[in-house]
C-alpha cells in the first residue's frame, strides 16, 4: 500500500480510508444528479430568431462550438493522465463520477447545438471548431500540450515527474474548468442578465455547479499532495502556475476578441480581460498562492451568480438539484 497520494500503483482497499474527504466528494455528487432531458430550450430557440442581432448570434455560434468539444478535453485527460495516478480508490471513485459528468455536459452541448444550429452544414462547422476556427483551436493546443507533457508517464516516481504531474492537474482545474468555461459561463450569464436565452442559462446552472465541484476535488489533491510532500510546492513550480495562467488569459483573450468582433453591447474587450485575471487570481488563492494580477470582478451578474452557485452550493443543499436520496439513487425523480 501507498504512503503518498501520487505514489505508483492501485490501491484497492477502501478500509482503512485513508481520504475521507475524497469519499465525501463522491457521495456529494451523487446527490446531485440532474438529467440533459429536464433543460427546455423551446424558448431560446424563438431568442435566436427574433431577439438577436448578428452580433450576438455570432457570439453564440462560437460559444456552442467551444461548448462542442471543451468539455471531451477534459475527459480524455482525466481517463488517460489523471485517473492512473492519483492513487486512492475513494479518489478514484470521484473520479469516476467525475467522468459522467463530463459526459453528461457532453450531451447536453450536443442537444444545445442540434437545438441552436438546425442547418446540418453550420453545425457540422461547429462540431469542427477546433480545426476551422483559430481561436477555439488556440485553446485545444493550449490543453493537449499539458496533456501531452504527462501522456507517456506511466509512473510517477521522481520528484520532476510528480511536477509535471502537478501542473497538468493545475491547468485542468485552474485554466481549463476555472478560465476557459468561467469565461463562457460569463457570456450565458450576461445574456440572461438580459431576459435571454433561459434554457441555456438553467442548464449552465448545473453545469456551473459540478465543475466548481470538479475544481474543489482538484484542489483537495494539490492540497493533500502539498502536506504530505511540501518539497514539490517551491517558488519555481509557483512561477511556472503563474506563467500558465497568464498564458491561459491570454489564449482566452484571443477568443473573446472574435466572440466579441461584432460588438455585443454591454460587454467589452478590456471587462473580459479584467473579468479573467479576477478568475485567474481566485485560482491562485484556491491553491494557497498570492495574488498575481490584482483584479476585480468587472461583471455585476456574475457576482451574484458566485453567490448563488457557488457559496450557497457548498455552504447548503439546493433542494431544486438534489435527487431524492434513500439508500440508492432515483434517476426518474422529478424534481
Amino acid at each position: 500500500m501507498s504512503n503518498h497520494l501520487l505514489d505508483p500503483g492501485f490501491d484497492l482497499t477502501l478500509r482503512p480510508m485513508r481520504y475521507p474527504r475524497f469519499y465525501e466528494m463522491y457521495r456529494d455528487a451523487i446527490r446531485n444528479t440532474w438529467t440533459v432531458e429536464e433543460v427546455d430550450f423551446s424558448l431560446d430557440v424563438n431568442d435566436l430568431r427574433h431577439k438577436f442581432g448578428p452580433a450576438e448570434r455570432h457570439l453564440v455560434e462560437r460559444l456552442v462550438a467551444f461548448f462542442a468539444t471543451g468539455d471531451s478535453i477534459v475527459a480524455n485527460n482525466l481517463v488517460l493522465n489523471l485517473y492512473q495516478h492519483i492513487n486512492a480508490p475513494e479518489a478514484r471513485m470521484y473520479l469516476s463520477r467525475q467522468l459522467y459528468e463530463e459526459a453528461l455536459h457532453v450531451q447536453f452541448y450536443l442537444t444545445l447545438l442540434d437545438t441552436y444550429l438546425p442547418d446540418p452544414v453550420a453545425r457540422a462547422k461547429a462540431f469542427a471548431a477546433v480545426e476551422n476556427i483559430p481561436s477555439i483551436r488556440a485553446k485545444a493546443d493550449f490543453c493537449f500540450r499539458w496533456m501531452d507533457s504527462i501522456q507517456d508517464l506511466r509512473r510517477i516516481e521522481t520528484l520532476e515527474q510528480r511536477r509535471r504531474f502537478l501542473l497538468n492537474l493545475v491547468c485542468f482545474a485552474c485554466c481549463i474548468e476555472g478560465l476557459f468555461f468561467f469565461a463562457a459561463f460569463a457570456y450565458v450569464y450576461y445574456l440572461r442578465s438580459r431576459g435571454l436565452l433561459h434554457g441555456l442559462a438553467s442548464g449552465t446552472n448545473w453545469v456551473f455547479r459540478d465543475e466548481s465541484c470538479h475544481m474543489a476535488f482538484a484542489f483537495e489533491v494539490i492540497d493533500t499532495v502539498r502536506k504530505e510532500e511540501p518539497a514539490l510546492f517551491d517558488t519555481e513550480l509557483q512561477q511556472q502556475v503563474v506563467t500558465m495562467l497568464e498564458e491561459a488569459v491570454d489564449c482566452e483573450m484571443r477568443f473573446a476578441e472574435d466572440v466579441l468582433s461584432g460588438g455585443v453591447v454591454g460587454l467589452s474587450i478590456r471587462d473580459m480581460r479584467q473579468y479573467l485575471e479576477y478568475c485567474a487570481d481566485q485560482r491562485l488563492a484556491q491553491l494557497g498562492m498570492p495574488r498575481h494580477f490584482g483584479a476585480t470582478n468587472p461583471f455585476g451578474f456574475m457576482d451574484l451568480q458566485d453567490v448563488q452557485e457557488v457559496t450557497n452550493f457548498f455552504e447548503r443543499r439546493v433542494s431544486a438539484y438534489q435527487v431524492g436520496v434513500s439508500g440508492e439513487v432515483a434517476f426518474d425523480a422529478t424534481f
